[in-house]
């Protein structure tokens, strides 16, 4: 999991019956960040900070949280609980959190009036440990649904999904929040989860081309998260290369992608000493991404009358 790449700490806030939540990454001193946004519809914070030409080399959390753009009040919990944590850029007055954040649009399932505020992340950082990730119905993937291009009667139970490789002491995780318009596609290339019929045939496999039912589809009511994780020792601008090529992993995964309803970011962290070849890390961490994608359906559970892969 992407907890394995040493220091690197998760904690999910999960509301079971609001049906939304948030999850953080907490990162070890001396991380570097960057991203790429190719979803066109993002709610997203501070990450203009990630831009390769920005002078700010430092990132001591990602949220990644449910709640569309309300849901982004979450990372002032985090800001509070690293500033108690004396966590911060050094300033000559203060040490100030850099958290960078997404969202995902989960007020279509649950409740509409409940999303996760300040007292949510900070629950999320202090729930934040070393060990295995929680996957499925948790955190920010506690109302994500996938395979919505039919529209909704159809769709699927997205989720938080991990992967981790070691090769050969190069650590690479990586965690999604899959909440998608498109289906979830396995390495096989066949359908994994997604837009299905009432007897359980999936409609992508009928007609490849997935026309979005856009009467049916509403806008900006979806969006997968991925983060990336490594012991590598990378550059801003290596950092912002591995993220361009995680979009790959979404590519592989998902199917449509990067719709105009969707708002795809992908995250990219280093923090670490160990020598390794950029386009090497550059494929597994598209890898790595397409698997945490699957794992995020393949640990989803059915609920509220939609049906999820784990039942």
């Amino acid at each position: 999991m992407i907890t394995s790449v040493p220091g690197f700490k998760v904690g999910h806030f999960t509301d079971s019956e609001g049906m939304t939540g948030c999850t953080v990454i907490l990162c070890p001193p001396k991380t570097r960040g960057s991203c790429e946004v190719r979803g066109n519809s993002p709610g997203t914070r501070e990450l203009a900070l990630l831009a390769p030409e920005k002078s700010m080399q430092e990132v001591h959390a990602i949220l990644l949280t449910g709640g569309s753009a309300f849901g982004l009040s979450a990372a002032e919990g985090v800001v509070r609980w690293l500033e108690e944590h004396e966590v911060g850029y050094q300033t000559p007055w203060a040490k100030v959190p850099i958290v960078p954040a997404a969202v995902v649009f989960d007020l279509n399932v649950g409740s509409s009036r409940v999303r996760p505020d300040a007292a949510a992340g900070y629950k999320a950082c202090d729930a934040a440990t070393r060990g295995p990730v929680e996957e499925g119905n948790v955190g920010a993937g506690a109302g994500t649904t996938v395979g919505k291009w039919k529209g909704f009667g159809h769709w699927m139970k997205g989720g938080v999904g991990t992967a981790f490789v070691d090769l050969s002491g190069l650590k690479v995780g990586a965690l999604a929040v899959v909440n998608s318009v498109g289906d979830i596609i396995d390495a096989d290339g066949r359908v994994l989860a997604g837009a299905r019929s009432p007897e359980g045939t999936f409609f992508g496999e009928e007609d490849e081309h997935r026309p979005l039912a856009r009467g049916k589809v509403l806008g900006e009511t979806n969006t997968t998260l991925a983060v990336i994780a490594t012991n590598a020792n990378l550059t801003k601008l290596e950092l912002f290369r591995i993220a361009q090529r995680m979009q790959d992993g979404y590519a592989r995964a998902i199917v449509p992608v990067h719709t105009s309803f969707d708002g795809d970011v992908s995250f990219a962290l280093s923090c670490g000493t160990m020598q390794a070849d950029l386009d090497l890390v550059g494929e597994i961490s598209a890898q790595l991404t397409a698997e945490a994608i699957r794992g995020g359906v393949r640990a989803a559970k059915s609920t509220v009358g939609i049906p999820g892969l784990a039942r």
